[in-house]
């Protein structure tokens, strides 16, 4: 084992030396604690404003004890915590300060190896970009999704939000009912029980081999959580004797294989614009297209909300993560090595599918080519993307006049007007929710369909826009739109009465409107001034990346390291 990097604060001697020693001495820890021991950074985004990372406090008590018994010193600290269900306007403003705060923390302090404890959607993709950028052995803990809701005898979760809200729009569902759902749904600690983005990253992770074997459906409530993560704190001692650094772990065939297995559990799109930022930090090529080349063939085998039927509470008990990924050998690198010292192979070679109806087999998989696939045209010049599984397969190849909202705001104001010009056929277009324009790229591409389309018994309508949508949510919804209207993509031309055409299977998205007509309209076009000039807001906007890169900051694609050059006494 190479000299430990906490070594150059704890193994010093004189002044330097007691100082970084003696303040630390301050909570109880003996002098020996000090002594060349592994110190075991446990990256803590516990918040009682992230309610999905509520029992984090309480897991990481189950890292230290791994860490402990391994030898190791651990050291927790607490990091920027982003509460997708609160934070305003959108957490994913704030994905990219988090990865700051992360890698800062990280560098600057005496540890040798981390453990991430992340669950909330934007927690795991920040603590990882942060922790690549700096390159140290790490070790992912997700905590876990909540268990399955119940309401009069039927299971729910967080993709019947939607449902249920175009109940009350249409006068089917009260406003007391939508109240009482609330204490029904949310009976556990952890994220979102569907394949929504925190169950989509936390299978991500388990993907790129950043954690031990099945740690992306273990329900947070299952004691099973704990013991992984104890496990895990165990592990990370041993990376660091082994220097298994995380640029080991992650190489262009890890990304290869998130890609696959996210095709074939129905994972969110956002998934796309995390990978990618992660793939940015460790500077490994990765484009919007490998997703369609490597993802758009690979078949469905989980039967998971909002896709499918099941939960991920289901999910778990049917096999979990493991399962798929044994199922999909042939497709995937097998023989990379992960965090637990084995390879892809080795770690999931003896699991199985204990229920088919919640995992299929590869033979008989419940949808082909399930993968996100990736759309381009003179409407989307760098790509947008949509998630077929999701889609209603009747729209995917559709014609219609487009009815425009210029922001967010336009939308609230008119989408339920009885004078809006709409119905089933047309296209419902969304404007200036892209990285800058929103900023922060909100999820509001999966628009509520118009009261008027809604009482026809309409419940899908093809809707494009710059923004994003909820991991939990469906629809035939085209996202992500780059160049976005706000940079000036031609999305921002985009008229009322304008004819759109889609069509999946040729992979094609069009505005039927001249050259010279665009012109005449970009001529005339400003880019829109949200106000925001200062502060990390208006930093953001000046150096957000679009969402074909990743919508990370263009300063902070690569990485800085792990060497601190000077000391501070």
């Amino acid at each position: 084992m190479a000299k430990l990097r906490s070594q150059g604060w704890f193994g010093k001697q004189g002044k330097d030396g007691f100082i970084y020693r003696a303040w630390l001495k301050n909570q109880g820890i003996p002098d020996d604690e000090f002594n060349a021991k592994p110190v075991i950074g446990i990256c803590n985004t516990w918040s009682e404003l992230t309610p999905c990372n509520g029992h984090f406090r309480e897991l990481a008590e189950s890292v230290r004890r791994g860490v402990l018994e391994a030898g190791g010193f651990p050291l927790e600290f607490p990091v920027m915590s982003l509460g997708e269900t609160i934070v305003k306007p959108t957490a994913m403003l704030y994905r990219n300060l988090m990865s700051m705060d992360v890698e800062e923390s990280i560098r600057a302090n005496p540890i040798d190896g981390v453990v991430l404890l992340c669950g909330c959607d934007k927690t795991t993709p920040a603590s990882v970009m942060g922790a690549c950028s700096v390159d140290i052995p790490t070790i992912v803990v997700s905590g876990g999704p909540m268990l399955t809701g119940k309401y009069e005898g039927k299971n729910i979760a967080t993709s019947d939000v939607w449902r249920f809200a175009a109940g009350v729009t249409k006068g089917t569902f009260s406003n007391e009912a939508f109240r009482e759902v609330e204490a029904c749904m949310c009976r556990s600690a952890g994220h979102c029980a569907v394949m929504g983005t925190a169950s989509t990253m936390a299978c991500m992770v388990e993907a790129l081999g950043l954690t031990l074997p099945g740690n992306a459906a273990i329900p947070a409530a299952d004691s099973r959580r704990k013991v992984l993560a104890q496990f895990s704190g165990r592990r990370i001692v041993d990376m660091v004797r082994e220097e298994m650094s995380i640029s080991k772990i992650l190489t262009r065939q890890a990304f290869e294989n998130a890609i696959i297995v996210n095709a074939a559990i129905g994972g969110s799109t956002n998934f796309i614009l995390h990978l990618l930022a992660i793939a940015g930090r460790m500077e490994i090529p990765l484009t919007l297209e490998d997703f369609d080349i490597l993802g758009s063939k690979i078949p469905l085998l989980a039967n998971l909300q909002p896709s499918g039927e099941y939960f991920m509470e289901d999910f778990y008990y049917a096999g979990g993560l493991p399962a798929v990924i044994n199922q999909l050998q042939k497709h995937l690198h097998t023989q990379i090595i992960t965090v637990s010292g084995k390879t892809v192979a080795q770690n999931n070679e003896h699991a199985k599918i204990y229920s088919e109806d919640v995992i299929a087999t590869i033979d008989k998989p419940f949808q082909e080519n399930a993968g996100i696939v990736v759309v381009k045209g003179n409407l989307a010049e760098k790509g947008c993307v949509i998630k077929p599984s999701a889609a209603t397969p009747a729209l995917m190849k559709h014609r219609g006049k487009a009815v425009v909202f210029e922001d967010i705001e336009d939308y609230h104001a008119r989408f339920n007007d009885p004078d809006l010009e709409v119905d089933e056929h047309s296209v419902l277009v969304l404007k200036n929710v892209g990285p800058k324009g929103y900023p922060g790229m909100p999820e509001v591409g999966n628009m509520g369909l118009p009261k008027k389309v809604l009482d026809k018994g309409v419940t899908d309508m093809v809707r494009i826009s710059d923004g994003r949508m909820s991991g939990t949510a469906f629809g035939t919804v085209f996202l992500h739109v780059a160049p976005e209207s706000a940079a000036g993509g031609t999305l921002a031309f985009v008229q009322n009465g304008d004819e759109i055409e889609v069509d999946v299977s040729r992979k094609f998205i069009h505005l039927h409107v001249s050259d010279i007509e665009l012109e005449k309209r970009r001529l005339v076009w400003t880019a829109p001034d949200l106000g925001y000039h200062r502060g990390y807001i208006g930093h953001y906007i000046k150096h957000v990346e679009q969402a074909d890169l990743g919508a990370d900051l263009d300063f902070l694609r690569g990485k800085s390291g792990n060497v601190v050059t000077r000391d501070s006494h």
